[in-house]
């Protein structure tokens, strides 16, 4: 249940860890596009307000406009006098040309560099469009797909070009509200008839986002389907993970309960055989009821052990050397069946008292002692059980002289379904600490080891208190 409840708690750590990467990167992203559509707006307001000065600039600056009208109104009376009575057409037409260039002056240096040099690059590609006072008809525009030059295409083309403003004009009209330009036509001659306005001519200025907002306004959903992406790989990822660690973990089980099964039957089906000897002596039958007994209790305690592995046990204080002593011995039993001569020597002090469930923890010390016969793979060896106090807390080490653990598997040993033995399944240590630091809050850890010399597992849980 706690394995399911961490692996519940990890997937949904990890898909609102996604997901609040997601918002944030969403709120970030919206604040950033806020502040440089402020900048878009602030230079379509300058590139309307530096339109509109220039025009007003030139008109105003010239001191002598009037002079200027009249003097052209005299030059189109000279032309339509007869040929004789005029000046000749080129210099009239010089004149005219020096009229017009000085009614445009002085220039506007100052708002021709502002529309000229910042604003007319467009250094910041916004589409725009100026219209007329019907906001129906465009005059101008930039940044649209459609080129300055339309009156220079086919009819085709240009019928064609001018529909496409007209969809980006509409486009526009949606987006965001025109900005006014407002002229004085009051002193143009003709300027100020059809106006409407008392002699001021108005246009608007129509504008949208840029491509770059428009970029980034889409960029944070595309992060969110990559985020999502990553999410449902790790989650799938992390599924098939588990249910191949669940599925290692039950074979595991079943295999160790065959096993620990399996010596006592094995004993059972010896004794009884011995039983059915027809001659047998009333002291070897006594023998024969004793170890049936035993091996009877035997299975017992394993069903015990397996019985606590899925609840809470009970913990009581008891002293840890009996339980020590009794596993050793049992190993010592298993020790000639295998043709070797190893010393299973223990040494503990006469008491080590602490919280503990004893078939558990008997259960913890014989996997460390199997693992311990196993790693021999010579004729002789030893395997040291060794034990005492430090700081609050009980410590048994296993040493043994066998063929050690490699330093870069230290890390796998205790990893459910990692194993160096051919048959092995790699569940006995993986159990032995999770009995440990789960039911008895404390430790299991592999102190040293070195290839080719034997390894020191340590036990350490907390001593009980005197009383």
């Amino acid at each position: 249940m706690d394995a399911y409840r961490w692996s519940v708690r990890l997937k949904l750590g990890l898909i609102v860890f996604a997901v609040g990467i997601a918002v944030a990167s969403l709120w970030y992203t919206q604040r950033f596009v806020d502040r440089l559509q402020e900048r878009e707006q602030a230079v379509i307001q300058l590139w309307a307000d530096a339109l509109e000065q220039v025009v007003q600039t030139q008109q105003a600056a010239n001191p002598y406009r009037q002079e200027f009208r009249r003097l052209d109104s005299f030059l189109q009376t000279l032309e339509r006098r007869p040929a004789a009575d005029t000046l000749s057409a080129d210099r009239l037409a010089a004149f005219r040309d020096a009229v017009g260039w000085a009614q445009a002056m002085p220039p506007t240096r100052e708002f021709n560099f502002i529309l000229n040099e910042i604003l007319e690059p467009n250094q910041f590609e916004v589409p725009a469009v100026i219209t007329d006072s019907t906001r129906r008809r465009p005059i101008s525009w930039q940044n649209v797909g459609v080129p300055d030059t339309v009156g220079a295409l086919s009819a085709d083309d240009s019928v064609e070009a001018m529909a496409r403003l007209q969809g980006e004009l509409d486009e526009m009209k949606s987006a965001f509200d025109p900005i006014p330009i407002q002229i004085d036509v009051s002193d143009v001659p003709g300027g100020a008839a059809g106006t409407g306005t008392g002699g001021r001519l108005t246009q608007y200025v129509f504008y949208d986002e840029s491509a770059l907002i428009t970029e980034l306004r889409v960029f944070p959903w595309v992060q969110l389907v990559f985020v999502g992406l990553f999410v449902m790989v790790g989650y799938f990822g992390f599924s098939y993970i588990r249910r191949s660690e669940q599925s290692s973990l039950w074979m595991g089980m079943a295999r160790e309960a065959a096993h620990q099964l399996g010596t006592p039957l094995s004993s059972l089906m010896g004794w009884i055989e011995m039983l059915r000897t027809p001659d047998l002596d009333p002291e070897h039958r006594e023998r024969a009821l004793t170890e049936i007994e035993n091996d009877v209790e035997r299975l017992q305690r394993v069903a015990d052990r397996f019985s606590d592995i899925g609840s809470q046990p009970k913990l009581e204080r008891c002293d840890l050397v009996p339980i020590v002593e009794q596993t050793a011995h049992y190993l010592r039993r298993r020790i000639p069946q295998q043709g070797q001569s190893i010393a299973l020597s223990v040494d503990l002090p006469d008491d080590l008292h602490a919280k503990a469930n004893e078939e558990l923890f008997a259960w913890v010390l014989e996997n460390l002692l199997k693992n311990a016969l196993d790693a021999i793979e010579d004729d002789e060896g030893s395997i040291t059980v060794t034990g005492g106090t430090a700081d609050g807390d009980i410590r048994i080490e296993v040493q043994d002289t066998g063929q050690g653990i490699d330093r870069q598997q230290w890390k796998n040993i205790f990893r459910p379904g990692y194993s160096t033995k051919q048959r092995g399944w790699g569940l006995g240590l993986s159990l032995a600490r999770r009995v440990v630091e789960s039911y008895h809050g404390g430790s299991l850890t592999l102190v040293s080891s070195t290839v080719g010399e034997g390894s020191t597992f340590r036990i350490q849980i907390p001593a009980a208190d005197e009383g």
